[in-house]
Formats: structure tokens, sequence, C-alpha cells
């Protein structure tokens, strides 16, 4: 009783209390008490009482509904009886009680069958018994229907702490038991009060999709009963969610032959093509007009393959799914994106058409689906480029508003590109150019120019620019050819700078007569001064030009480089951010690999001029000064830097540049070291400088030096996937070896050093993350160097300190060192190094493999179990009958109530198929089975990790 008025007083706190602070200590408390062996009984006891309020009814049944969930095992066995009847005894109280309440008690009782089997339950099993129950006290009728509906949702939930092979075990029960649950809905039909619940439990048995006989339900009373509800306002909701459930069933796997369901996909096809003229009617709710459009978009979604045939039936869906995308409110039209996406997908592969036999009659019936669904997707172009046309009031519209606007439009671009491929590039590019030239034609000299009907149109042009060739591009040309026409209005140049670039491809294919470079160039020009957006829309704009364009620049360079200067500089107005200039600093680079050698020298030298002056003179003023300068106006510098070195893929004259460079860089390096900011843009310059430069890079031993004592200096995580460039690029070359040897051996011996511990992993996850990926690279280019050295053991160790920490990509890192290792050794390759791997694996293998099943067990996340499992299976295969032993000594020392012996014998008889050369997926959902056992709820996973202790290195397996 004191633990009762305990509760009591901390729901009244939680709820009222006007301190916060109380408040947060009552929740706290609450949620503490959730998990303790005496929240069974003091909620079912605060249920029963009559005195209890309505906060802590809703309290104590989501704290029962959560313990019958999750914690079902803590109950002796002999507790389910006493639990049945009281959560029976509840739902007959709370029939007319509150809805919140008995929904939760409703969920617990369905939990408890999901525990327990037909068998434990009796009366055979929990369909049977509610139907006696149904029968025996029909005024509790609104309580019991509402379990009949939750009952089949079960059995998808997975926060029921239920075995796998329970779980399979009651949803093959529920399906036993579907035609029982159906005649029970069936014989409350027709009470009119109750029509509502019957059809929300129909829909959720529908959804189960088993164990109905799809033959029957054609001419099932439910499904009439659902379908006339479509035209009653009171019960449309609930009887569109039973036809979307029908209309799934028909096409599901398990509800069988697709012929056999024919006469109930007339039935449904027949009652919601009767719905069209509602679509059309203004004057219905949104809300209705959303319902029945979500149905439409079922039949399309569902029916998509029969739709495809291009019959004279089908095509009247596709017309009532155009009448659906010419609605006006964009959360109407748009369900039928996914159809039509769907739709150009069939129509496109060949494998749709591979019944017809020979090639010419597939050619035949390709070419005829085609016309006939032609003119279709060209009423779809028209319909979905309205939705893309900027608000007159866009300016004073919310950021979520603009946001979802922005989403629009990125949609109706999909649907756009989708329609190429049934109409071609050229032909799409037709209807949008009319209704571009449209836009211009009927701008009136007295309103001032109507930018948004022309932005509108171009958008739609630009966005099906991957789908014209080249070849395909006269109408483009003209295009091209209005642009310098346009007002400079900030959203329409934007998205005139987005075509340009769009379309680089096709200006540089124009003939040279039409010059029509040379303007767009200005209009790029302008772009960068007018704002941000518009700005950054030409930076990208003009990278493409000269990715695409690179050869016609040759003789204009130094305008390029004028736009250039000004630009990186920030003279001469323009907006162009820091970030977006680097679209500039790529697209003179690309211009530079099209120049002759002796050209592209000096043009290497104009590029990096104004991005190195900076530098220099930060440099020249000493070191104390380099320490003070705020690490952006040094990165900003660095970054541009990296992005030439990265795309000017010249190695011999970036190599040349680089070397000049070097005093700038070790300078920055030298003052900068324990600034991780400055390193990781200066580690990424120097690696793209190495992978371009290559065996041209001279100044690599110097930079080598920096980075060996850097590191211990600074512990900086960049060192090392600096150094991982270097052994890619240098690994296998014999006149490096000396100087690698000496980098991996103090780089690793470092990081074990400093990463002694599992707390010292999750202190510094980058470091663990980078050192690993430089040990998987080690495997793979240099194996002769690292494999031998002294530090390869102790990088084991390290790895299993490490494998159980939670950072996802440190994780994934040391998982793979792990597998590379056991696949090198598995390897023809690796035979020579298979007697080094097995003195540091053997001795380590019972504690390794006990960690890795530990981490499938729980010490890991759930999203780890695919690299855990590839380990797992490695070791097995490299090791077999050892890793069996290793394993049973593991697993047999976790209690048998969290793990069964059958259950145990499963896991070990999984290892055994792999360690016998067993290769299928089935295998690796075996593990996974056992991984979801151990981790059912809490308290057994804590069970399993405190039997395993994936942290205790030194623990010894006892039998």
């Amino acid at each position: 009783m004191e633990l009762q008025n305990t509760v009591k007083e901390a729901l009244n706190a939680l709820y009222h209390h006007p301190d916060d602070a109380v408040r947060a200590r009552a929740d706290n408390w609450l949620q503490d008490f959730q998990r303790t062996i005496d929240a069974w009984q003091v909620s079912d006891n605060l249920l029963h009482d009559s005195s209890s309020n309505i906060e802590t009814l809703i309290f104590c049944s989501q704290t029962l509904r959560s313990k019958v969930q999750r914690d079902f095992e803590e109950l002796p066995l002999d507790s389910f009886r006493p639990l049945r009847d009281s959560l029976y005894t509840l739902l007959k109280k709370l029939s007319k009680g509150p809805p919140k309440v008995r929904t939760q008690i409703c969920i617990a009782v369905a939990a408890l069958s999901v525990h327990v089997s037909i068998k434990d339950w009796g009366d055979g099993g929990i369909v049977n018994w509610l139907s006696n129950e149904m029968k025996s006290h029909p005024e509790y009728i609104r309580s019991f229907l509402e379990l009949l509906a939750v009952l089949p949702e079960e059995t998808s939930n997975y926060r029921i702490a239920a075995r796998p092979e329970r779980r399979r075990q009651f949803e093959k029960e529920l399906i036993s038991s579907a035609e029982v649950a159906v005649v029970l809905l069936t014989a409350c039909l027709g009470v009119d009060d109750l029509k509502e619940q019957v059809l929300e439990a129909f829909a959720s048995w529908i959804r189960l999709c088993h164990g109905i006989p799809a033959s029957a339900l054609a001419s099932h009373p439910l499904v009439h009963a659902s379908l006339s509800s479509l035209s009653s306002e009171q019960l449309r909701e609930v009887a569109v969610n039973v036809t979307s459930e029908l209309i799934h069933f028909t096409v599901s796997r398990s509800s069988g032959d697709l012929s056999t369901q024919m006469p109930l996909i007339h039935l449904l096809v027949s009652r919601v093509m009767s719905l069209r003229e509602e679509i059309k009617d203004s004057s219905r709710d949104e809300e209705d007009v959303k319902a029945i459009a979500r149905l439409f978009a079922d039949l399309g979604d569902s029916y998509v393959e029969l739709i495809a045939t291009g019959s004279d039936d089908s095509m009247l869906i596709v017309q009532a799914l155009l009448e659906v995308a010419s609605h006006p409110e964009y959360d109407i039209s748009s369900m039928t994106y996914n159809f039509w996406h769907n739709l150009q997908t069939i129509l496109s592969r060949r494998e749709s058409y591979v019944s017809y036999g020979s090639e010419a009659s597939i050619e035949a019936e390709r070419n005829r689906r085609f016309r006939v669904f032609c003119t279709p997707f060209e009423i779809l172009v028209y319909f979905v480029s309205s939705r893309v046309e900027y608000p007159k009031d866009y300016d004073e519209l919310s950021e979520e508003d603009r946001k979802d606007f922005k989403h629009s439009r990125y949609a109706v671009s999909d649907v756009l590109i989708d329609a190429t491929a049934i109409l071609g590039g050229e032909q799409t590019l037709n209807i949008l150019s009319k209704m571009l030239f449209q836009a211009l034609n009927n701008q009136g000299n007295d309103a001032g120019f109507k930018w948004q009907p022309v932005e509108a149109a171009l958008f739609c042009i630009q966005a099906v620019s991957n789908s014209i060739s080249t070849q395909e591009s006269g109408e483009l040309h003209l295009i091209m050819t209005l642009l310098p026409n346009l007002p400079y209005e900030p959203y329409l140049l934007q998205t005139v700078c987005s075509t340009i670039g769009a379309y680089s491809k096709c200006i540089d294919a124009a003939p040279v007569e039409l010059k029509i470079l040379p303007p767009l160039l200005d209009i790029l020009t302008k772009g960068m001064s007018v704002s941000e957006d518009c700005a950054a829309a030409a930076a990208v704009a003009f990278k493409d030009i000269c990715e695409d364009c690179s050869k016609k620049f040759l003789g204009v360079l130094d305008g390029l480089f004028h736009i250039y200067h000004i630009a990186i500089s920030g003279e001469g107005g323009y907006k162009v951010s820091s970030e977006d200039s680097m679209h500039l600093v790529e697209a003179l680079s690309v211009v530079i690999k099209e120049l002759p050698p002796e050209n592209a020298k000096k043009a290497l030298e104009l590029v990096c001029l104004p991005i190195i002056s900076p530098l220099q003179k930060f440099t020249n003023q000493g070191g104390e000064f380099i320490k003070e300068v705020p690490a952006r106006q040094l990165t900003v510098h660095i970054d541009r830097l990296a992005c030439i070195f990265r795309n000017v893929n010249v190695p011999e004259i970036v190599a040349e540049a680089v070397n000049q460079f070097w005093p700038i860089f070790k300078s920055i390096f030298d003052h900068r070291g324990w600034d991780m900011r400055t390193m990781e843009s200066l580690c990424r310059a120097c690696k793209y400088a190495v992978r371009t430069c290559g065996r041209f890079m001279t100044i690599i031993g110097s930079m080598l030096e920096e980075v060996q004592s850097l590191y211990q200096q600074h512990n900086q995580s960049c060192f090392l996937y600096l150094s991982s460039e270097v052994i890619k690029m240098f690994g296998s070359d014999p006149t490096c070896a000396d100087y690698l040897r000496n980098l991996i051996e103090a780089l690793f011996r470092h990081t074990t050093k400093l990463l002694a511990t599992i707390n010292d992993f999750t202190a510094r996850p980058d470091i663990a993350d980078d050192c690993f990926l430089l040990a998987s690279r080690c495997i793979r280019y240099c194996p002769d160097l690292f494999i031998p050295s002294s530090v390869f053991q102790s990088l084991i160790d390290c790895s299993m300190v490490g494998i159980t920490i939670q950072h996802r990509d440190a994780c994934k890192s040391i998982l793979n060192f792990l597998s590379d290792v056991f696949d090198l050794a598995n390897s023809s390759a690796g035979q020579k190094y298979q007697s080094i791997i097995n003195d540091a694996i053997v001795p380590r293998g019972a504690t390794l493999t006990r960690i890795l099943i530990a981490s499938l067990a729980g010490a890991l996340p759930s999203s780890r179990l695919e690299e855990v499992t590839y380990v797992l299976l490695s070791l097995t295969r490299t090791y077999g009958a050892k890793v069996l032993g290793w394993a049973k000594d593991s697993i047999s020392l976790v209690p048998h109530t969290a793990l069964t012996e059958a259950e145990c014998s499963s896991f070990l008889g999984t290892l055994s198929d792999v360690a016998s050369g067993s290769e299928s997926s089935a295998l690796t959902n075996r593990l996974e089975e056992l991984s979801h056992v151990c981790r059912r709820n809490r308290t057994v996973q804590d069970i399993v990790q405190g039997a395993l202790r994936p942290l205790d290195l030194n623990f010894t397996a006892v039998n």
C-alpha cells in the first residue's frame, strides 16, 4: 500500500507540481519504478482500485502493457492464469471506460497471447477463447472487438520479448483462427453503432494477409459493407482503410494466384472507379478527396503490371489517375507520382515482354504500349509542370513552407524524368519549350514582366537535361539564345544559371557560328553578383561549362582567370561564398588539364597565386603570428589548394607546385600541429597531392617525418588518414620499404598506447577509426611490411579491446580489420603469413570468440550485426574446429533462462556448418535469430552480457 501511495504522489507531482525540478525527479522515479518487479502488482492493484484517477489509470495501464511485452519472463511459471484473469476483469471493467486505458489493456492481453502457446492458453487459443467470451458476455462487446482488432497487429510487434520461433508459431495460430475471427466480425455487423469497430478489426485481419480464402472475399458481407460504407461520411475513413487493405491483399504473395483474385479485383476497381466524380467535386471536404485519391493511388500502385498491358479497361484507371494528378492540391496530386514511376519502369524493361517470344513480337508489343501511353504521359507533363511555379508571396512564406515547396519541385523533376523514358527527351523538351514560349508570349506591356511562369518552364527544362542528347538539341539552342534577353530577377536568374550548367554538353555541341557561349558566360558573371543563392548556381554552372566546353576556352583564358581572380579575392561585388568558390577552383583546374604542358604550368601558377599568396604572408610573419591566426583564415585557402591538387591531373606540374609550396606547408604543420581543424585541412590537401603526384612528389620523406613527429605530439587522427593514402600509393614500392616500415611501427605503437581501454576508444573514436582503416590498408598494400612487424600482435590485442565501442564508424573499421586478417589467412596469397597470423590469433581465439558472441548478443547495437556476423563466420572458416570449441565454452556460460539448450545447439550447429564449408544466407539468418533471442528484453541482455563479460579480457572460461 505504501508503494501504491508513492506512485500516486509521484504522478501527482509529475502532472501538477509547479517546480520543473520536482517534476523531473518524479518522472525519473516513475521510470525506475516501471523497471522493478513490484511494478506488476502495484499497477494491477491501482487499475482495479475504483478511486484511481485518469492519470493513474493511464500510467498503470501503460506500465502493465510494457511489463507484459518486455518482462513476462520475470514472473513465476504459474502466474499466467492469475494475470490473464486480472487483465480480463479489467477489460470488462473498462468496456465503457477511458478508451486510452482500454487500448493499453487490449495490447497487454494480445502481448500475453504472443508469449503463451495455444496449449497453455487453453480453450483452443485466444481467438476461440475470445469467441466464447463474446457470446457469453455481449455487454462487453466493445472491449472484445478492440482486442480482436489488436491481435493481428501484434504479430509484427517486436517490442514483445518473445523468441522468434514462438512469434512464428503465434502467427500460424492466428492464421488458423482467421475464419473464426471473420465469423465473429460478421455477426457483429448488424449492430450499427459497432460498425466502425467491426470494419477497423476487419482491416487488421486483412492486413495479416493469411488464412482468408480469396475466393470467398468477393461475395463476403464484410467486403460489401466496407465498399458500401465508402459513401458514408461517418464511416468513410475506416471504409477507405479496409478497401485499401483489400487492394493490397489481392496482390500479396500469400493471397494466391492472381487469377483467383480477379472477382475481388473487378469488384474493388468497379467500386473505386465509381468515385471518380468526387475527385473533381470542388465542394467536397479536402480530407474526403484525399481519402478517395489514396484509393486511386492504391489501385495504380497495386495493379500497375495489369495496367501496363494497355488494355481498354486499364486505360480507364489511367484516366482516373490523371484526374488525381490534375488536382490543384499538391498533397493529393502527388499521390500518383509513385505509380507513374513504376509504370514507366515496367514499360521500359525488356522482361515485361519476354512472354511474346520472338524479338520482332517483343518489339512490336513494346512499340504498341509506348504508343498507348504516350498521350497520358504528355498530359502528365502539362499537369505536373504547373506545380513548380513560385507563389507570388514566396518571400513571405515560413522556412518550413519554403522547404515543402522545394521538395515538391524535386518530386516534379522526378516525374518529368520518368516521362522522358516513355516520350523520349526530345518530345518532352518540345512540350516544355512550348510552355516557355507561351509564358514569354503572354507577357503584357503594362503589368510588368511575370517571371514566375518563365522560371517554372525553365526549371522543368533543366530537370530533363540528362535525357537530352547533344543530337537532339536544336530546340535547346533556340532556348539558349533567349536566355540573355530575360530580366535579372534573382529567382529567375538562379534557374537560368542552373539551366546553363545542366546543358553544358549541348552548349559544347552547338554550331560554332551560333556563338552562344560568350553571352551565357556573361549571365553567369552577372549571377555571381545578384544573390548568394544565385551566385551558388552560377558557380556550379561555371564549373559544368568549364568541364564540358574546356576546349572552347583555350583561346580566352584571360577572361576566365579574370572572373576567377575577382571571385576568389572577394572583390568586385561577387556574392560567391567560400564554399561555392570551390566550384570555380575546380572549373579552372579542369581547364588546365586541357592545356599543353608549357601552358599548363603557367596556368596552374595563376590559379594558385591568389590562394598561396595569403598563406605566404602569414608564414612570413613568423611562427607566433601563425599560431594566433584564426583557423578559418588558413583553411579557406588550404581547401582550395586541395581542390586544385585533386582535379589538375597533371602529376609532374602539380608535384612541382607542391614541392615549391612545401616550406609554407611545413611552417603551418610546425606551428599549428595542435589545431585539429587546420591539420585536417592540410592533411586533406597533402592526401590529394600524394594521390595526384605519386612518385613525382619528392618531398614525401619530409612529409612523413612531419606526420610521425606531429602525431606523437598532438594525437590528431588526420595524420593517420594521410598515412593511409601514402600506404596506398607507395606500399608496394620496394624502394619505399624502409621509411614505410618506420612509419607503420611509429604510428601503430603510439596508437596502441593511446587506446589501452574501452574508455580510451570511446574518448577517441576518430583515432580508432583511422587507425584500423590504416591497418586494413596495410594488409592490402604492404602485408610484407605490416604482418611481420612487431606491432601486428599489439594491434590484434588493441582491436579486441575496442570491438564493443558504440561509435559506428570506429566499430566498423575494427571489425573490417579483423575480417581482413582472417580473409588474408584464408587466401592463397596469405599462405606465407599464416604462421604469424596463427601465432597472433590462436592464443587469443577463445577470448576473441567470446567477445564476438557477446557483440552478437547485445554488446553492440543490432545495426552492427552484419559486420559482427561476417567476422565470426570468417574466423570460423579460418580455424574451424578450434572456433567450435571456443564457441562452445563461451555459450555454455549463458544460463538456460536466457538461452535454451536447443538455441545453444542451433548456434553451434550453424558454426559447424560454416566450418565444414557451407555458404548460405540461412546461416546468417540463424545467427541473427540468436541475436534477437539474447536481446529480447533488458533482463535477458544483462544476463547474457554478465555471463560473457566482453570487456574482461583476462576472463578464463570455466567448464
